[in-house]
């Protein structure tokens, strides 16, 4: 996949003071990974006929770019850029952070949108890994942001007769000193005993906070929401498809003595894995023209937000003051703000600037509307 230079940004977008009240239309970025998928992404798009391959996940409202060795000097991959500049949307929410992100997140945050969303379709199990909790990111990485993250699944396919899974969570009486001498022998078996494995289902959404060890099982096809961090600790050395993992993409520079810091080694039963972090959809809204679902909300983590939104005929939906991001994962239709409409189809993705406020969906007959409806950290 070709990486291009991003265009130097217009006079008038230099300028900034604009005033930016509808969503402004994004680029679908791939972002390489260690693991292999995306077929189901490029069906999403309207190619039936794609391959798996080490471009397996589409990054939305990215200001981050991708962590992967020996790909350095590709220093703009996976961030999101304006279908109609090219320019990126990091290089255009730092020239005007209140127009784009609100004056009271631009307040308290400047630039930083503090959220990343993916889809994400794996053909192959990912490696077991973890990532830093804030207070970990912090003390190892100085970063503000660790690297909590949530998954809504969107569907799937069986690969060689098994459904769709996750493992998530450590068993009972696992210690560092018994995971760090499973590393050392690379026995991958052990690991994954150590882990509760859980099939999954269109629809379900697990949260996974910072510390707590887990994997996308082969054939799962979701959306995920995170901080926006690409710090992750793996504990693989080879990838279930023979993929040898640089000593670099498992400790990200921390040394293989200092990663095992990152890992929460709290107990915990199955039933209190699946109880804290399956979350159960909240209604918010149902009628004839539409529907609006929190997938996951504030009340389980104060980092991010998502919500479904299915539109059958006209359906209004108020963003708030606030800056947000859409993915159209089916069907086609128009969208309305402020005295303005676009028509919106399936697989676009959005930028929302605070300033747009309420947008009007209509789907066209036939062609009802769902799309996922993206927020940063609670206000």
């Amino acid at each position: 996949m070709k990486c291009t230079k991003a265009p130097a940004p217009s006079a008038a977008f230099r300028v900034g003071a604009m005033e930016y009240n509808f969503p402004l239309l994004l680029d679908n970025p791939r972002a390489w990974r260690t693991y292999l998928g995306g077929r189901l992404l490029d069906a999403l798009h309207g190619n039936p006929a794609g391959e798996d391959s080490h471009f397996p996940e589409e990054w939305i409202l990215s200001v981050v770019a991708a962590r992967n060795a020996g790909r350095e000097h590709l220093t703009e991959e996976g961030l999101s850029r304006l279908a109609e500049t090219g320019a990126t949307l990091k290089q255009m929410i730092e020239a005007d952070p209140a127009a784009l992100l609100g004056s009271a997140h631009a307040a308290r945050s400047g630039a930083e949108l503090g959220v990343l969303v993916k889809l994400i379709d794996s053909a192959e199990r990912l490696a077991v890994q973890v990532h830093p909790n804030r207070q970990k990111a912090m003390e190892l990485f100085s970063s503000p942001y660790g690297k909590t993250e949530c998954w809504h699944i969107l569907g799937g396919r069986e690969i060689d007769g098994q459904k769709p899974y996750v493992y998530l969570g450590f068993r009972e009486g696992i210690t560092r000193e018994i995971w760090k001498k499973l590393f050392e022998r690379q026995d991958i078996q052990g690991m994954l005993g150590c882990l509760y494995r859980y099939e999954v289902n269109p629809g379900n959404t697990i949260l996974i906070e910072g510390g707590v060890p887990h994997a996308i099982g082969a054939g799962c096809f979701l959306a995920e929401i995170q901080e926006p961090t690409d710090y992750t600790i793996r504990v693989e050395r080879t990838t279930p498809s023979g993929y040898q993992v640089a000593d670099s993409m498992c400790h990200q520079g921390l040394g293989f003595e200092t990663m095992f810091e990152c890992f929460d080694y709290t107990p915990m039963t199955r039933s209190q894995v699946q109880s804290r972090w399956f979350i159960p959809a909240i209604t918010l809204r149902q009628g004839a023209g539409g529907s609006v679902k929190t997938l996951i909300g504030y009340n389980s983590t104060p980092f991010f937000r998502m919500d479904e939104i299915r539109v059958n005929q006209t359906l209004t939906v108020d963003g708030g003051e606030r800056f947000s991001g859409l993915y159209v994962l089916e069907g086609q239709g128009t969208m309305a703000a402020n005295g303005r409409s676009a028509p919106v189809k399936k697989a676009q993705q959005y930028f929302v600037p605070a300033g747009a406020g309420s947008l009007t969906f209509t789907a066209e007959p036939e062609n009802p509307l769902r799309l996922l409806h993206c927020f940063g950290a609670e206000i």
